[in-house]
């Protein structure tokens, strides 16, 4: 019976790397990670190595491979990122989609995307992350979407953190206005909300970074992702 694809290791390394089951800056025991894969260590190899390529893993030369650290300044970067390419995919999406693009875009935005009460942590910052993915694939352009699709996992862990701390409404009222704007195929105005919407102060990214920190390694915490969100 063949083994799996790499493709599939590499998907479930990456989901462990994304929630830090693997604990950043730790060195991979690649041994162990085999085996609990039940895996050979070639494919688990070449799966790393692209992970690596995607900066969800370190490699050091003699020493192996290394979990990606958990520090302010890298997330901080990541937001600040995400916020330029979110920006211009807005004003892309003013200009280049079409009115049955936006106002089914709309329509997901109500159907699924705005009372996230009830949901878990998980669950409310996938929606969260599929109406910014909506934006972006309405920019017409395949890279500045693949781009955002890589951000979003490498700051995934922080957003869980963030989403159990913050209250729920405030989001909820920026994201009707952002879409109103892109309704309106008001740019200016799609793009200010959303970079409002989008920005983190180096303060909030710290506060985020340390209450992860606590989470990864407070033996029996409760699994981020899996907390509920309540009203706000």
């Amino acid at each position: 019976m063949a083994g799996p694809r790499v493709d599939d290791i590499y998907e479930q390394v990456k989901a462990m790397a994304v929630s830090f089951r693997l604990r950043p800056g730790d060195r991979l025991n690649e041994v162990a990670l085999s085996k609990e894969l039940g895996v050979s260590r070639t494919p688990l190899r070449e799966a790393l190595n692209r992970l690596v390529a995607e900066r969800m893993f370190d490699f050091r030369p003699g020493q192996g491979f290394f979990c990606r650290p958990l520090d302010a300044q890298s997330v901080y970067d990541l937001f600040e990122l995400r916020q330029i390419i979110e920006v211009a995919a807005a004003r892309s999406a003013c200009e280049k989609a079409s009115d049955e693009e936006l106002r089914s875009l709309s329509n997901e935005l109500y159907e699924t995307g705005i009372d996230i009460t009830g949901l878990t942590v998980e669950e409310a910052v996938s929606r969260d992350e599929a109406f910014h993915l909506g934006i972006a694939k309405l920019s017409g352009n395949a890279e500045l979407l693949e781009t955002l699709r890589r951000i979003n996992e490498r700051i995934r862990y922080i957003r869980w953190i963030s989403m159990s701390l913050d209250r729920v409404q405030r989001s909820k009222e920026e994201h009707k206005r952002v879409m109103q704007a892109l309704l309106d195929r008001d740019a200016n105005v799609a793009a200010a909300a959303l970079g409002r919407h989008i920005v983190k102060r180096m303060d909030q990214v710290q506060d985020a970074v340390r209450h992860g920190i606590s989470n990864i390694y407070m033996e029996g915490s409760d699994d981020i992702s899996a907390r509920i969100i309540g009203e706000g």
